[in-house]
This record gives structure tokens, C-alpha cells and sequence, in this order.
């Protein structure tokens, strides 16, 4: 099958598909490592609400494409930045997400970002505050069931002074969780306003603030998510954790080594990458769990190079990426997006990933995905 392309220069060259689409593969009750996708939300496109308003979500569809990847046995991150929040979802629309996904899927594995974003950072004026407004997130979960991930405030980082100041609000809001959470260190690579957090833009000063909130909460805490793209802070981390505080790699460069680990320890995962990487991200862990390491690593390896380029700077927009192949894999019949973030990157950035996704073997149907591809090149004029 050919489909013509546009080169860097615009020059129109035939493409031929070589990939063969992944094999279904469910993963067993305890698998491995523990897997959570960081599922993105569908927007309705016939809203008559403006892009930058108050998001408008199809709700049909963003509920099929959860039982989706819970039918391949993943875990699913739910109301986190690969569904825009704070970019797109706000906290009134993230609840409803929530409620609506642990109604729909109340066996599945579901963590639910649990933030500060009803509290405007401009706003924000004290730790106090903060700490409110991550309470009032937590018991809204809480009440209707949902495990917490404990992400990264805008807020807090305008308002704490020093690491003392983080370890009071994490304590105060950790004394108050029912379960025990995960929590997320996020690297202003994904969101710039985060840049400085747990109190030092010094990776080895905030590593030590990190570890003393664990340390302090050791009962409350199930594991950390830290993404900051970098495998060396990830793998400093981990060795450090407590026993039995998992590792849950949020590196969406470097995941196939981090998963798998070495003498010392592996990640688990929490992966904003797994949205559509999630049919290859089943087949390999389940290959992990039956030893067959090869397999594991010549199923994830070659989609590095993909999600390297979904995930390019300035990497807040990687959300684009992942709705564009949701797109091409027919979990959504259009591609527009919360906010208008379609519009966030190039034409050769969604031909780079049509080529990229058909060599993994991530275009399930790859009639409809060339037909798809062709309505995007027309749109553009190409």
C-alpha cells in the first residue's frame, strides 16, 4: 500500500507501508510491572463552545477507548496532562471524567490526578490555600472511590519558599488520603510553570526534599512518577526509594530499559506514551513476565524513535501526537482537539509519526489510517 508524502520541502514522494499491525495480547492479573496508560480525552467537535472555553467532551467515545485499554489489561492514569488537564480539561470537567470512568470500569486499575487546578496560580497567596485546594480535589475523589495521584501544583510552586514549606503540604494533605498515592515529580519540560519545584530548581537538592516527603509519609505513599526525561535522575531515584515504594517511569525516552530494569531494581509505568502505544506496551510486558526478555526489548525499542518525536520540544504539546494517532487508529472519527491543541504542531511532525507508527506496527488499520492521513495532507493543502 503507497500514499504520497511531502518531504521536508514539501515535494510529494510515494510511502510504502511496510508495517504489520501488533498482535492483540491481554496482560494477566499480576503482571510483570504494573502498567498505567495516561489516557487522553475526545472532544466533541459539533460543541458550539469556542476552543478556549469550557472544554466539551464526547464522552461516548472518550469511555470506549478506556474499556479499550483496560480490555488489554493496562491501568489507566486518569484526569492527568495527557487528557489537557489544565490545559484544556478543568478541575469541574476532571471530576466528571473521573466519576464517569470508575462508573464505567469500577474493577479496572484507575489512579486520578488529584491537583490544585481550580485555584488560579495568580491567585494563590499562601501554602494554606494550596493545601485547601489540594484537599478539596482529594475528598471529591475520594468520595467516589478513586485512588489518587498527587500531581504537581502551579500553584504551590508560586507560593512555598523553601523545601520546609512542601514537606508541610504534602504532609498535611498525605494525613488525609484513604489509600495510599502515588505521587508525581513532572519537569518543567512538560509544564514550564512547574519549573523550580520542591523548592530548588537543583535536581539533587529537590531529590533530597522528595525523599524526606516519602520518608515522613512512608504509609501513605504507593510510588512515585517522575518525568523528567532524563534516565540517570530516574535510576538515582529509584535506588533510593524505601522498600516497597515503587518506581513508576514517566521517562517517555528511555521507558524499554527503565521498565526492564537492571540488578538493581526497574520501574514500573506510567506513561503518557502508552495511550497509543498501548496494544505494543501489553504484548511486551507480557513477553517480560515470561522471561523472554528479547522480545520484551525488540517490541518496545523500536518505538523510542516515535515517541521521541511525539514527545519533541517543546514537549507540551506532545498531546497532539497522541490524538493524532488515536485519529489515524479510528478511536475517534475527527481530529480536533480540547483547546484547538491540533493546531500545535507542523504537517511534517504528523508525517513523520504516520511513517514512524507504521514501522512499529501501530497502525491497526492502515487502509483507514492512509485514508485519514490523506484528509489531513488535503487540509493543509498538500
Amino acid at each position: 500500500m503507497k500514499i504520497k508524502l511531502p518531504d521536508q520541502t514539501g515535494r510529494k514522494v510515494d510511502y510504502l507501508l511496510t508495517g504489520i499491525p501488533l498482535p492483540l495480547t491481554v496482560l494477566p492479573p499480576n503482571p510483570a510491572r504494573v502498567v498505567y496508560s495516561a489516557a487522553h480525552v475526545v472532544a466533541d467537535p459539533f460543541t458550539a463552545t469556542d476552543p478556549s472555553g469550557q472544554a466539551a467532551v464526547d464522552w461516548d467515545r472518550t469511555l470506549a477507548f478506556r474499556r479499550y485499554l483496560a480490555g488489554l489489561g493496562l491501568g489507566i492514569a486518569e484526569a492527568m496532562d495527557t487528557a489537557q488537564r489544565g490545559m484544556g480539561l478543568d478541575w469541574p470537567r476532571s471530576l466528571e471524567l473521573i466519576r464517569r470512568t470508575r462508573a464505567e470500569l469500577p474493577d479496572a486499575l484507575i489512579g486520578n490526578g488529584c491537583g490544585t487546578d481550580q485555584l488560579d496560580p495568580r491567585d494563590a497567596s499562601s501554602i494554606d490555600q494550596v493545601t485547601g485546594a489540594y484537599l478539596e480535589q482529594a475528598e471529591a475523589i475520594q468520595a467516589v472511590g478513586g485512588r489518587l495521584i498527587l500531581m504537581a501544583s502551579r500553584a504551590l510552586v508560586q507560593v512555598a519558599k523553601t523545601p520546609g514549606e512542601y514537606r508541610k503540604v504534602y504532609r498535611t494533605v498525605l494525613s488525609r488520603c484513604d489509600q495510599p498515592v502515588i505521587l508525581h515529580w513532572l519537569g518543567e519540560m512538560f509544564d514550564p510553570a512547574l519549573a523550580g519545584y520542591w523548592g530548588s530548581r537543583d535536581f539533587d537538592a529537590a531529590l533530597e526534599t522528595v525523599l524526606a516527603i516519602i520518608e515522613e509519609n512512608l504509609s501513605k505513599i504507593d510510588g512515585i512518577k517522575i518525568s523528567l526525561l532524563d534516565k540517570d535522575k530516574e535510576i538515582v531515584l529509584r535506588r533510593r526509594l524505601p522498600a516497597g515504594v515503587r518506581m513508576y517511569t514517566g521517562d517517555d525516552f528511555n521507558y524499554p530499559e527503565l521498565i526492564q530494569g537492571d540488578d538493581r531494581g526497574f520501574s514500573h509505568a506510567l506513561l503518557g506514551i502508552f495511550d497509543p502505544l498501548a496494544v505494543a506496551a501489553a504484548h511486551a510486558v507480557n513477553k517480560l513476565g515470561e522471561g523472554d526478555v528479547a522480545a520484551f526489548r525488540a517490541t518496545l525499542d523500536p518505538t523510542v524513535p516515535l515517541a521521541r518525536l511525539i514527545f519533541r520540544a517543546p514537549t507540551q504539546y506532545y498531546k497532539t501526537g497522541v490524538v493524532f494517532l488515536a485519529w489515524l487508529n479510528g478511536f475517534q472519527d475527527h481530529f480536533v482537539m480540547l483547546n484547538g491543541a491540533q493546531a500545535m504542531r507542523p504537517l511534517p511532525y504528523f508525517t513523520g509519526i504516520f511513517r514512524l507508527a507504521d514501522g512499529c506496527g501501530l497502525l491497526r488499520d492502515p487502509d483507514l489510517a492512509v485514508s485519514r492521513m490523506n484528509i489531513l495532507l488535503a487540509l493543509y493543502g498538500a
